[in-house]
């Protein structure tokens, strides 16, 4: 997947496209995959990298959702563990199953959970990872050896799935561009056109070389998420928001206050939501929170009153309790829910919805990474409606996607690259497989390896959605981005002038990471 092919595509196209994609998170380029494997000639434009806003900032899960059983939402948690087990068949190397603990503090509690959890196997059918089981208080305390005890009856032991968010995303772009789909990162648009008041195509803007771009499209698919508005006031400046953003805050920690390779769930915290304590690349990931926000942003600033809220909670049930000094790096995503009035954000469904303008803009909106592939799906049928073009079925439920290998282990610290692993781990340069990062694997293979075949221009691509590192320790980070930038200049032919530039947009995106 390299970015010069991807622009030479648009630049050469002859034809109208079939379908122009708008944003290149997790719907938009599911959408890219489902609609360029039907055969559609499609092309996908992003504003700035893949996954940059919230698709990169989840908490890494891929589920039925627990919560959802109390709200009565059956049919949306039978469509997400339905979508978790084809996502555990198709993407095995960046989707594994992981065990979740409840620990529970009365005998009320057992059962009612315990019985929450038997419907959630039911409800997977022949998709159930392994079977819900009672835990007896001692099972636990072995368990969880960090976990408060005092009143503890027992736990509740359930299954579901970790992914891995940001590479999801570069895999799902990588899979579309195999299948024959165009994808570009930072390339925005501007403006949408029209001919006899119906749209026909989009002028974009490659902010890397500057130029220009007057794309003809049969249909346009608006997948902007909590962005989504914005394109829509491109083809009725006087349309109403029907987003409701939602940020959601996470903490990671150091993997010392979880003693142990089981996640937590704590079923209800004191504002009715829930809270999740993950292990994750050998770090604690706590969150999330719910906060409904005015402004929009892909990279949005936690509120002080976040951290605090997720300290308390998890604090509440650990025998070392957390501090703000303790926390390696924090994150914010915007989630663009569709509600109605009135409605709290603990109990708005994440079904997706799907609305046609007069002029034939298609946007999407609403959802969750489990359901990605079900949201394009369903995008791309309307699509195919709105556009007048050809008419075929999906096909991703039987996709394997790129790098799939289902016997890598995550053992090795090149697992999340599946299949090209051993590829990565043999490119010839100066300091091979070697880490970067004290607190955190990160080797210049790798670095190149996301320049020539990901797509990375900028160093935030590299050190917060092509590797993860960012979000594993802000300030380690910081320390090894001078030399991430040298490697990266001096494969893309940037001089220091270009290295000085990054590093100091680098820094000023990371400070949003760091707990002060």
């Amino acid at each position: 997947m390299v970015r010069v092919d991807q622009i030479k595509a648009i630049e050469t196209a002859k034809e109208p496209w079939d379908i122009v994609i708008i944003g290149g998170g997790a719907t938009g380029l599911g959408a890219a995959l489902d609609g360029a494997s039907r055969g559609h000639k499609t092309l996908l434009l992003e504003k700035s990298d893949f996954a940059q806003g919230t698709s990169s900032k989840s908490t890494k899960l891929i589920h039925g959702g627990v919560r959802y059983l109390k709200q009565g939402s059956l049919r949306l948690v039978f469509q997400a563990l339905k979508e978790r087990g084809i996502l555990l068949k198709n993407a095995p190397h960046l989707v594994h199953k992981m065990s979740f603990i409840i620990p529970v503090y009365s005998w009320w509690n057992l059962l009612f959970y315990g019985v929450g959890l038997i419907c959630y196997d039911l409800l997977a059918g022949n998709k159930r990872i392994e079977s819900t089981t009672i835990l007896s208080r001692k099972k636990t305390q072995t368990l969880l050896p960090n976990l408060k005890d005092d009143h503890l009856v027992g736990g509740i032991a359930y299954w579901d799935a970790q992914f891995n968010d940001a590479r999801l995303a570069i895999n799902l772009a990588r899979s579309a561009v195999a299948y024959g789909a165009t994808v570009i990162n930072y390339c925005s648009v501007s403006s949408l056109l029209k001919k006899k008041g119906e749209i026909c195509g989009v002028i974009a803007k490659d902010h890397i070389s500057g130029k220009e771009y007057k794309i003809d499209a049969k249909v346009v698919l608006n997948a902007t998420g909590v962005f989504s508005n914005h394109i829509r006031q491109m083809d009725q400046p006087d349309i109403k928001s029907n987003i409701i953003p939602s940020q959601g805050t996470h903490i990671v920690l150091d993997l010392k206050f979880m003693l142990g390779n089981h996640a937590i769930l704590i079923p209800k915290t004191s504002d009715g939501r829930v809270l999740f304590s993950i292990p994750w690349h050998d770090k604690l990931l706590v969150g999330t929170t719910d906060y409904i926000v005015d402004s929009i942003d892909d990279n949005p600033t936690p509120f002080s009153e976040e951290i605090d809220y997720i300290l308390k909670i998890i604090g509440d049930y650990l025998k070392k309790q957390p501090t703000r000094k303790d926390i390696l790096s924090v994150f914010s995503g915007l989630r663009p829910l569709v509600a109605r009035k009135n409605d709290k954000t603990k109990d708005i469904s994440r079904n997706h919805s799907i609305a046609v303008s007069q002029s034939g803009l298609v946007s999407i909106t609403g959802g969750k990474w489990t359901t990605y592939r079900k949201m394009a799906e369903d995008a791309i049928d309307v699509v195919q409606s709105v556009g007048g073009i050809e008419n075929h079925r999906s096909k991703t439920a039987e996709i394997k996607l790129d790098g799939f290998d289902s016997s890598i282990t995550n053992k090795n610290p090149l697992h999340m690259y599946g299949c090209f692993s051993t590829e990565i781990s043999t490119i010839d340069s100066s300091t091979g497989n070697s880490s970067l990062g004290k607190n955190f694997y990160l080797s210049e293979n790798q670095i190149l390896w996301g320049i020539r075949e990901e797509m990375a221009i900028r160093l935030e691509d590299i050190l917060a959605r092509r590797s993860r590192c960012l979000l594993q320790d802000a300030k380690e980070t910081i320390k090894v981005a001078p030399v991430v930038a040298k490697i990266m200049a001096d494969e893309l032919g940037h001089d220091q002038r270009w290295v000085d530039n990054e590093l100091r947009d680098f820094k000023q995106a990371a400070e949003k990471y760091i707990m002060n």
